[in-house]
């Protein structure tokens, strides 16, 4: 299933109703796996990785 990039501005606007609390935890969580947090997160630190020499 092909999913639309991630869309941080919407990703921020579900936390921002999860610390309002008008969100319970759980639905915030399904609504960020599914508005792709997992993919944007790798995005931001794949830069950091190649950065990084192994210890």
């Amino acid at each position: 299933m092909d999913r639309p990039l991630a869309d941080p501005s919407k990703l921020l606007a579900q936390w921002m109703e999860w610390e309002r609390g008008e969100t319970p935890p759980g639905r915030v969580m399904s609504n960020l796996k599914i508005g792709g947090l997992r993919e944007l997160l790798e995005h931001l630190a794949a830069p950091h990785e190649v950065a990084t020499p192994d210890a």
